[in-house]
């Protein structure tokens, strides 16, 4: 089967979009492949396709959960079998999931690269058969990105597992010196890298320098029809932002990390749906956000990088319709921005008292800890130590470069059962345990596949069944998992963390120090890359572009210094015209000024009682008591 009969098969569409297909060829030649492709350009297809084309499994790596499930989800409603091995699993599960990958029909395997820390995961994606190794967010491995991960950079073992396997690897966000950084850290070999232009040119990027940006937010509201996207910077902002749009009559609703994720993902839902117009949210809110028709995405404070505001901007216009990126920003704004690096970047004494306070936090006695995966509140965290959160943040990043710890991301896993009895001995449990039988009687019925996988379950669906509290049915369950009846485990909200070595105590803690100085220099050169994209008066398309190495981008036409550039031109060649009538027309003889502005045919009154002062103050031309004539 070719490439175009399954896109058609899965997907509906006849033709690839520009690149898919020669990338898929790339790697259906057994070619490590670098894509580069922009936010909407369509990579899932480009690892997807080939995939289903060769008979094995593809493992696919992604730093982002909500964007694994999301894919999980999909491949899965169009008959594809797709699973995802995430942090909050238990070892049971993943153990099961794996025994699927190796001896079932699993076409696609996603894992977070934590989990690659695993050597259980390690040893049995060696017994898999496996075709094309897709790397997700691949800027991710470079140090010169704007998000490094650690755990990216034991991608390599995954290689070494099956040497001549194909590797793909996907961003939509990286310069010249990150796509080789990138092909470097995969040990690239007989590659081919593609790139689709960056340019947009359906996106208007606008820039204002206002003090008073909420003002300029309501009207773009007010003016542009369709769904938007507003950016803040944190999470009371997003709250405030949204109920003064509200207020005016815009429909609106906030999002941020610190929601529980039933409730972001009803509020994601609502605003995908168009009931809700604008979403005011933090960076937590769009990867893997496939809404065509945002008109709009408003940063109400300058970005932390170029590359984010590309992927944050590029969140509009997908439909190749007219839309527009707008920055707000003003003077104090620029002095916070170089204020908060200096105050968030953690010094090399604040990572080892953070990691110490970990210790504490956790219980752990020095020399312990190893292997031990926990759920981690953040804010519980900062707040139990009284600690800033971003430089909170910014050390747990440099103690997983050193590898002490591995942190994922905030994850929703539903409560989910199993049950460990054939029907044979459930049925003897059931006559010798009646107090159980119809709570069994209503979980068989309520949910398929209960005896041979976990299975998401619902306790307060469960409740209703039975007649019950949820309460009570918690205490049903519990019973039932210490009697080793069923395996239960309990909904989880919360990101995980996982020790990679026993404790230590903070005089023996190896922190790498030159590491630390170049992430400072990177961020700051980042900092100074947007501050110049917002101050200088230069098409905004052709700075980003210049930005990721297409050095002859030509100017868009439709950004706010282009546009301001036309507008003078069009001043200008109307002046010029004006000129040219008034010279021409007071060469034949002096003019009364009525006869004058009324000889003349270009532009309006005002026009051209503005260009008759600009040439009696130049003295091209006189008057002499009501009449005007040529100097």
């Amino acid at each position: 089967m070719i490439a175009q009969n399954i896109l058609l098969k899965y997907w509906g569409y006849s033709v690839f979009r520009p690149l898919q297909e020669d990338i898929i060829l790339s790697v259906l030649d057994g070619r490590d492949t670098l894509a580069l492709l922009p936010t909407g350009g369509g990579k899932s297809i480009c690892f997807q396709v080939p995939a289903l084309l060769k008979p094995g499994i593809c493992i696919v790596v992604s730093p982002l959960i909500a964007l694994m499930k999301d894919q999980v989800e999909n491949l899965n409603n169009r008959g594809i079998k797709a699973i995802a091995i995430i942090s909050g699993m238990g070892k049971r599960e993943v153990d099961l999931a794996l025994d699927n990958c190796i001896y079932g029909n699993i076409k696609f395997l996603y894992l977070s690269p934590e989990r690659l820390l695993s050597d259980l995961v390690k040893e049995r994606i060696r017994h898999m058969q496996v075709n094309l190794i897709a790397i997700d967010e691949a800027h991710c491995i470079s140090q010169w990105g704007y998000d490094f991960r650690p755990p990216y950079l034991h991608l390599t073992e995954l290689r070494e597992l099956h040497p001549k396997v194909p590797v793909l690897a996907l961003t939509a966000t990286a310069t010249k010196r990150v796509a080789a950084d990138i092909q470097a850290k995969l040990n690239f070999k007989n590659s081919k890298v593609f790139r689709k232009s960056f340019e947009r040119l359906n996106l208007s990027y606008l820039v204002y320098n206002l003090d008073n940006k909420l003002r300029k937010l309501i009207s773009i509201a007010r003016n542009v029809k369709g769904s938007g996207i507003v950016y803040v910077r944190n999470r009371r902002e997003t709250q405030e932002i949204s109920r003064l749009l509200n207020l005016e009559g815009i429909s609106s609703d906030f999002y941020h990390a610190g929601l529980d994720t039933p409730l972001r993902m009803k509020k994601q839902a609502s605003w995908k749906s168009s009931e809700i117009r604008v979403m005011v949210a933090t960076n937590a809110f769009g990867m893997g956000i496939d809404k065509a028709d945002v008109r709009f995405v408003v940063h109400l404070e300058l970005p932390e990088s170029l590359e984010a505001y590309y992927q944050e901007a590029g969140r509009c216009g997908r439909d190749e319709k007219k839309a527009y990126a707008v920055l707000l920003f003003n003077q104090s704004d620029k002095a916070l921005m170089i204020k908060r690096l200096e105050q968030h970047y953690p010094k090399l004494d604040e990572i080892k008292q953070i990691y110490h306070q970990l210790g504490n936090y956790f219980q752990l006695a020095y020399g312990t800890g190893e292997g031990l995966t926990l759920a981690f509140d953040l804010a519980d965290f900062c707040n139990r130590y009284k600690l800033d959160p971003a430089k909170t943040i910014q050390a747990l990043k440099f103690l997983e470069h050193d590898e002490h710890i591995s942190l994922s991301e905030n994850v929703f896993l539903d409560s989910r059962v199993q049950l460990l009895y054939g029907p044979e001995d459930l049925y003897r449990f059931q006559v010798a345990q009646p107090i159980y039988d119809h709570f069994i009687k209503v979980l068989l019925r309520s949910y398929g596949g209960i005896f041979e996988q976990l299975v998401g379950i619902r306790e307060m669906d469960l409740a209703r069944r039975n007649g019950i509290s949820r309460s009570e049915t918690i205490e049903f369950l519990n019973k039932l998992n210490a009697l080793e009846v069923i395996t239960y485990i309990p909904q989880t909200d919360k990101p995980h963390l996982n020790f990679l070595k026993p404790r230590v105590d903070s005089n023996h803690l190896y922190i790498d120090h030159k590491y630390l100085m170049e992430r400072y220099l990177i961020q700051k050169s980042q900092i100074e890359s947007v501050l110049s994209y917002a101050e200088n008066h230069k098409c905004r398309s052709q700075q980003l572009l210049n930005y990721f190495n297409e050095t002859h981008a030509k100017v868009c036409g439709v950004c706010d210094v282009c546009l301001e550039i036309k507008k003078a031109t069009k001043a200008q060649n109307l002046s010029d015209q004006i000129i040219k009538e008034i010279l021409n027309e007071l060469s034949r003889k002096p003019c009364h000024l009525d006869q004058l502005i009324e000889g003349i045919k270009t532009g309006n009154s005002n026009d051209r009682l503005k260009v008759i002062r600009m040439l009696l103050d130049a003295n091209k031309i006189k008057v002499n008591g009501e009449f005007y004539y040529l100097n």
